[in-house]
């Protein structure tokens, strides 16, 4: 039975996991958090050794100034092991800022935020200890990730600057693409992004539009308060192109932010009239 080994069982590995487990895979969860439930996967409280029998490994969680945690304890251990496949998933942050200009996957990395320089640390770990297919997603989104509550609870925020422009992928997209690289395996780096970079405030609106409420109002970028996270998401601005995806076949079901969003209000609408009790008149919010 092909089995997966998820270091780091988050919300993309968990899409993945999805996909996988339909097929018939065992997929097997890392946390490091032993009340945590990890639904419909075997749950490995970490550190722990390797189990017996994994053929498939993605590792994601988030690296630190010492690079990537399981190589920190496990690098031996991971390298010795006989996999078919190997996946990191690493940001588009480790490019930095290009102005709104275009990046590949032959772009140099030149990151410029602590984030970001982490993250071009613990691939480089990886790429010395195995040959690892290395995913650089874009700003990730889905359910339970969007705009929605934010733009129908009046705490969303168009925010201007100039210029700046975003890449971003569905994470159901993910989990198609790391799907597609693990039928035919080619180490190497691929950018994980939509079709259509665009700027965040136009995503607002849009998520405005489709919920029939007024857009937000457009606040400077220099007036909005905004945490240091958030800030230095501002700080960079590139257009991330995704050809090395494609060529494994991929075709994207949700190629811009548009169809995302429209698939995401609908996702949700369905499943709030399929709680709602059979004695329960009253209308969805």
């Amino acid at each position: 039975m092909p089995t997966l080994l998820s270091l780091g069982h988050g919300y993309s590995a968990q899409a993945l996991a999805r996909r996988l487990r339909a097929q018939g895979w065992r997929v097997i969860g890392t946390t490091r958090d032993p009340q945590k439930d990890l639904p419909d996967v075997e749950r490995l409280v970490w550190p722990a050794p390797i189990p017996e029998g994994v053929t498939h490994l993605l590792a994601s969680a988030a690296p630190d100034e010492g690079g990537d945690p399981f190589l920190a304890t496990h690098a031996d251990a991971i390298a010795a092991l006989p996999l078919e496949w190997a996946g990191y998933l690493s940001t588009t942050g480790v490019y930095g800022d290009h102005a709104g200009g275009w990046v590949d996957e032959a772009t140099p990395p030149s990151p410029t935020t602590r984030r970001g320089a982490w993250r071009l640390k613990a691939e480089q770990q990886w790429q010395a200890c195995r040959p690892v297919h290395i995913f650089r997603l874009a700003g990730i989104y889905g359910p339970g990730r969007g705009p929605f509550e934010k733009v129908k609870d009046g705490t969303a925020r168009r925010i201007i600057k100039p210029g700046q422009v975003f890449s971003r992928i569905h994470v159901e997209d993910i989990a198609q693409v790391l799907d597609a690289s693990i039928r035919q395996p080619a180490p190497g780096i691929y950018n994980v992004c939509d079709d259509d970079p665009a700027p965040p405030e136009d995503v607002i609106a849009e998520a405005a539009r489709l919920l029939g409420l007024p857009v937000p109002p457009a606040i400077p970028f220099e007036e909005a308060e905004l945490t240091p996270m958030a800030r230095s998401f501002y700080a960079e601005s590139k257009r991330v192109r995704n050809d090395r995806i494609k060529a494994l076949g991929v075709r994207l079901a949700f190629p811009d932010y548009r169809a995302g969003l429209a698939d995401l209000l609908a996702s949700a609408t369905v499943t709030a009239k399929q709680t709602i009790p059979a004695t329960d008149n009253s209308a969805p919010t």
